[in-house]
């Protein structure tokens, strides 16, 4: 039998990756270049519990429940979650 469920709501913490050459250290967590050879970066990957995926521009690195980060398209991200104005009751 299928049975329906409902997310529980859970308030995260999410930085939208946006590189700038001469901050990309403190601007996203866990995010590095990912090299084909040592004089151009090709990509930008972000080490998960689940192993390493490839971030876009515009990705939001989201931080979950227990500290780990991971990637979220910008879509699903905005179907997903909302922001929060007032979070004094978390």
């Amino acid at each position: 039998m299928i049975k329906k469920f409902r997310k529980k709501p859970v308030v995260i913490e999410a930085e939208q990756f946006i590189p700038f050459e001469d901050d990309m250290g403190k601007l996203v967590s866990n995010v590095s270049k990912v090299y084909k050879n040592a004089l151009s970066p090709t990509d930008w990957a972000i080490k998960t519990l689940e192993g390493e995926y490839h971030v876009t521009v515009n990705d939001w690195i989201i931080t979950g429940v227990k500290g780990e980060k991971y990637p979220c398209k910008p879509d699903i991200f905005e179907k997903t979650y909302d922001e929060v104005l007032d979070d004094s009751n978390d």
